[in-house]
């Protein structure tokens, strides 16, 4: 299993693996299924060749042979800011509890290590326990602030940080 950092021409892949998140967990994220099936080939495009490159944004890849079983990304709200959220998380069910989450979420950490972030910060929708499990054991810790998931106000999120360095 390897974890790798997408190129500009995944586009394709990133809208393939996406959408198979969120159809297969919608409660896990912020949008849905809906909202994003029908965006432009371009979009995911973009999407991709931001995520390639450079200290903004960052999205992974969790490849088993030539299978994508995992996602995650990382970005900035500011250019200048020194914390990183790390959104968009998944594996893919049969690989759950073999380490790829772990990997994943290194892989993010070391990303906003390098471009010289402080802080990685997430959201995890509350009762998610494998996953507030995983990021517990990464060394992340609660906040006490919580909203409402953004695409299911039924649920709640929590707040998550890790201070790097």
């Amino acid at each position: 299993m390897d974890v790798r950092r997408i190129t500009p021409l995944d586009g394709a892949r990133l809208q393939r693996v996406r959408l198979a998140a969120l159809e297969e967990s919608p409660s896990a994220f912020g949008s849905t299924f809906g909202a994003e099936a029908d965006r432009p080939e371009a979009e995911w495009a973009d999407r991709a060749a931001a995520g390639a490159d450079g200290s903004e944004r960052a999205t992974f890849f969790a490849q088993f042979d030539d299978e994508l079983v995992g996602l995650v990304g990382g970005y900035r709200d500011e250019p200048s800011s020194s914390i990183v959220e790390l959104v968009s998380m998944w594996v893919a069910p049969p690989f759950r509890g073999r380490g790829v989450g772990s990997r994943l979420v290194d892989a993010v950490i070391a990303w906003a290590v390098g471009t010289n972030a402080t802080c990685v910060s997430l959201w995890v929708t509350r009762g998610n326990t494998p996953a507030e499990r995983l990021y517990e054991s990464k060394g992340f810790v609660a906040t006490g602030e919580v909203q409402p998931l953004p695409s299911d106000a039924s649920h709640d999120e929590v707040r998550m940080t890790f201070t790097l360095g």
